[in-house]
């Protein structure tokens, strides 16, 4: 832009090294001259929110982000798509076969000789070969002529256009990144249709768009799969300030909605309801304190919902996680760290098991997958934990702990296949005809499935036997024509493979040092 000329309303700026948005262009009363109001993407480079002694010039979307500002040519507005794009990935010759190259990773201590880097430098200036193009912070600013990007780069699928402001004439494009742009909304459907109907993937952190704009936007994306709205100071899903646009998406699968400051659950969950493919959904960093019971327990609203990110919000009671999977019944991958009742409630240390045990449908926790034994321990523990700490009366028990009653149930069917091992102790190697004990044996009751160490270690605590005795502990196993085996404790088998059954006895032998 030249310098005799002033900015439109909108247009972005760098000022000294800061991004910022002009919002006001004019005479400032009290102050001569032209001046220019501005909303800085870092609120803290703000003075005010458009306001000078007591008269509003223009208004910030975030509070106290604004000053004034003189023009100056120092102030840059930007490039043009292809400008940009000419100066990242265009290089002019060098003319000699033998460069040589100072590597940034060295700090400019190693210098290398390289060949051929005008043959690279050829091939990169072949735009219509890109691919994948990053401007990232290149200062773009506005489109060129008509048909000038198509021509030049038709091939692009992939544009990161972070910190800049423009998209147009790229019919391949599948994935768009506008991170720290502020945004003006298309008006021109059928133009933002076909520039979209591509599009897969769309990245909109840091923009300050609204629910609203997400769902003016997505309308022209109609393949969009997965979108970023994460750090844009969102405090509701609220809708109805265009009334026309679509509340739904036919593919969208993913929402990512990190860091933002939505905090009332079902209010989330009502405005997703209408996004039927939706699969996977982040609000992590957000300032959600309840999810509360489902108001119709028969009608849930996220019932595609595989995968939920609740890490660091204000969520302090257990009760939430059971109500869980009643909004989300098909759950299967949960991540809960940073909240108050996993970091520092009473029953923190209980972080894993309690999820596991209340969510049957649970394959994923906190990044880590599910095994089925870790299931089996976890609702045994979750059960034994409600028989000593819950409410005596069995409704009440019910009422608290929603999975109680499937959990009594699983628990029969486990403890039915339970095996009773009876465990005596001798001060000698038992014969190979060995006689029935006298004393009163100590019972163990495992699974069949028991790995031998895990066995072992049992032994080791029904016995109180002395962790210096412990490696001279030894196992024989009475078999049904009354020999003895001898079970060897470093072995990876099972109890079931070494033929255990209910009621089988046992001789437990400490050896002398």
């Amino acid at each position: 832009m030249e310098s005799n000329q002033l900015p439109a309303v909108g247009t972005r700026l760098i000022h000294s090294g800061h991004l910022g948005t002009v919002r006001f262009v004019g005479q400032v009363d009290g102050a001569a001259g032209l001046w220019l109001g501005v909303e800085w993407d870092d609120p803290q480079r703000g003075k005010h929110d458009g306001v000078k002694d007591g008269k509003r010039y223009f208004s910030c979307v975030v509070p106290n982000a604004g000053s004034f500002i003189r023009p100056s040519s120092s102030t840059s507005y930007g490039h043009s798509f292809l400008e940009a794009l000419a100066s990242k990935y265009i290089d002019v010759p060098h003319g000699s076969g033998v460069e040589k190259v100072i590597l940034g990773s060295s700090n400019g201590a190693i210098e290398v000789e390289v060949v051929g880097l005008d043959r690279i430098r050829g091939e990169l200036a072949q735009l219509e070969r890109l691919r994948e193009v990053s401007l990232d912070g290149r200062g773009v600013a506005s489109a060129d002529p008509p048909g000038a990007i198509s021509k030049a780069c038709p091939g692009i699928r992939g544009l990161d256009l972070s910190k800049i402001s423009i998209v147009c004439e790229l019919p391949n494009l599948q994935r768009l990144a506008l991170n720290q742009n502020r945004l003006n909304l298309p008006i021109n459907h059928d133009g933002a249709l076909a520039a979209f109907r591509d599009v897969y993937e769309l990245q909109l952190n840091t923009t300050l768009a609204t629910w609203d704009d997400m769902q003016h936007i997505i309308r022209y994306m109609p393949a969009l799969r997965a979108i970023e709205m994460g750090y844009n100071r969102i405090q509701s899903l609220s809708t109805g300030r265009d009334v026309t646009a679509p509340r739904s998406h036919p593919r969208l699968e993913e929402i990512n909605l990190d860091s933002n400051s939505l905090s009332s659950w079902p209010k989330i969950c009502e405005a997703l309801r209408p996004y039927t493919a939706l699969q996977r959904l982040v609000l992590t960093s957000n300032a959600i304190n309840l999810i509360g019971p489902l108001p119709e327990p028969n009608d849930p609203p996220l019932v595609h919902l595989k995968h939920l990110s609740l890490s660091y919000n204000r969520l302090s009671s257990w009760c939430d996680i059971d109500h869980l999977s009643g909004w989300c019944p098909a759950i299967e991958s949960l991540t809960l760290t940073g909240n108050p009742f996993v970091e520092d409630g009473e029953h923190s240390h209980n972080a894993r098991p309690f999820p596991i045990a209340k969510i049957p449908t649970l394959t994923v926790l906190d990044g880590a997958g599910v095994s089925a034994k870790e299931r089996t321990d976890s609702e045994l523990f979750y059960l034994s934990w409600v028989n000593k700490h819950g409410p005596p009366d069995e409704d009440a028990r019910s009422r608290e702990h929603p999975r109680w009653n499937a959990l009594c149930e699983i628990g029969s069917a486990l403890r039915s296949t339970h095996t009773d091992v009876k465990l005596h102790r001798t001060d000698t190697p038992p014969s190979k005809k060995a006689l029935p004990p006298s004393s009163d044996p100590v019972v163990l009751r495992v699974l069949p499935s028991m790995n031998v160490r895990t066995f072992y270690l049992k032994v080791v605590k029904s016995f109180k036997i002395p962790k210096a005795a412990q490696t001279f502990l030894k196992l024989w196993l009475r078999m049904p024509d009354d020999n003895v085996v001898e079970i060897d404790r470093d072995d990876n088998h099972d109890l079931d493979w070494w033929g255990v059954e209910n009621g089988v006895e046992m001789f437990v032998l400490v050896e002398k040092a």
